[in-house]
């Protein structure tokens, strides 16, 4: 690239998705919708898990991190998309870019570790369920929530800093429905390689590294419920993380594809439906899969209902 060819930028240009303009109101009524039931649904996990004593336990205080973190991941840049998809100018300024890159890469990667640590809960309850309360003790549960977004966020800030330094080619339309780091790199006019290396690194520490940790947690989960005598006991441990093993696949499968795949598999629209699939589709269905698959959060939601419906 030409070094000498590039000039400060003040704003960006959002065009995810703009080939498309016929579908601008479908996108803008589904997106709508799905933040509705993202702040719905997550925020009424959150108001449960408070209210039920019974759930006053480390599985529904992690399950309570990750609904405020869904709806903070999803505010940083959903009103924002819904404002671009209805503008014929679909800008966002040079701080604002900044800041949404912030906290969306922030978070995301606080989700990750979340999953993670989450993972390791089920572990104890189910292979270590006597000394359960001991292990996973308040002091111990603070700690593994607050470490998650401390890293993710320190990381986040890091590669948002060293990218938004960089002077960038003329060109300030970002090919994408969020200032996304990668589509965000392509503008660059300078030597990059710094932030590669950065930013592969942190895919194994945020995405590799904390999936090898649920696949061992569960390795040892499965060899444990398979070892116990009664169906009923396998049943039970099998439901309290089917929950979770579907939250696993969704978020992670859909953000290894768009992180780690090959570069000769980049299309810029495959790019969008996957940015669309872990950034929208699966904190939606968050709240939906916990509440479906586990029979505690059913009988608190029901129970907080009726409170409110004869108050």
């Amino acid at each position: 690239m030409n070094m000498g060819n590039y000039s400060a930028v003040t704003e960006f240009f959002l065009v995810g998705f703009s080939r498309y303009p016929e579908l601008q109101l479908s996108l803008f009524m589904f997106c709508f919708i799905t933040y509705l039931v993202i702040l719905l649904g997550n925020s009424l996990l959150i108001v449960i898990s408070i209210l039920d004593s019974r759930l006053h336990t480390p599985m529904y205080f992690f399950l309570g991190n990750l609904s405020f973190l869904d709806i903070c991941y999803t505010s940083s840049f959903i009103p924002n998309m819904l404002i671009i998809f209805r503008s014929e100018r679909k800008s966002i300024s040079f701080i604002g870019c900044s800041l949404q890159m912030v906290v969306s890469l922030g978070l995301g990667c606080t989700e990750c570790v979340l999953l993670a640590v989450m993972a390791y809960d089920r572990y104890v309850a189910i292979c270590n369920p006597l000394r359960y309360l001991i292990i996973m003790n308040r002091v111990l549960c603070v700690h593994m929530a607050v470490w998650p977004w401390i890293i993710g966020c320190l990381n986040s800030l890091v590669q948002t800093v060293l990218a938004m330094v960089l002077p960038f080619c003329g060109n300030n339309v970002i090919d994408h429905l969020t200032c996304e780091l990668l589509a965000l790199l392509k503008l660059i006019c300078s030597d990059i390689t710094i932030n590669v290396l950065i930013m592969t690194v942190a895919s194994f520490v945020f995405l590799v590294f904390p999936l090898l940790l649920i696949f061992i947690s569960y390795v040892f989960i499965l060899s444990t419920i398979l070892r116990l005598n009664s169906a009923e006991g396998r049943k039970k441990a099998f439901s309290t993380c089917s929950a979770h093993l579907a939250v696993v696949v969704l978020f992670y499968g859909s953000a290894l594809f768009m992180y780690m795949k090959p570069k000769s598999k980049d299309t810029k629209t495959s790019d969008e439906i996957i940015g669309l699939s872990y950034g929208v589709v699966t904190p939606m269905l968050n709240p939906i899969i916990y509440s479906l698959r586990n029979k505690e959060v059913k009988e608190a939601v029901k129970k907080v209902l009726k409170r409110l419906l004869h108050s």
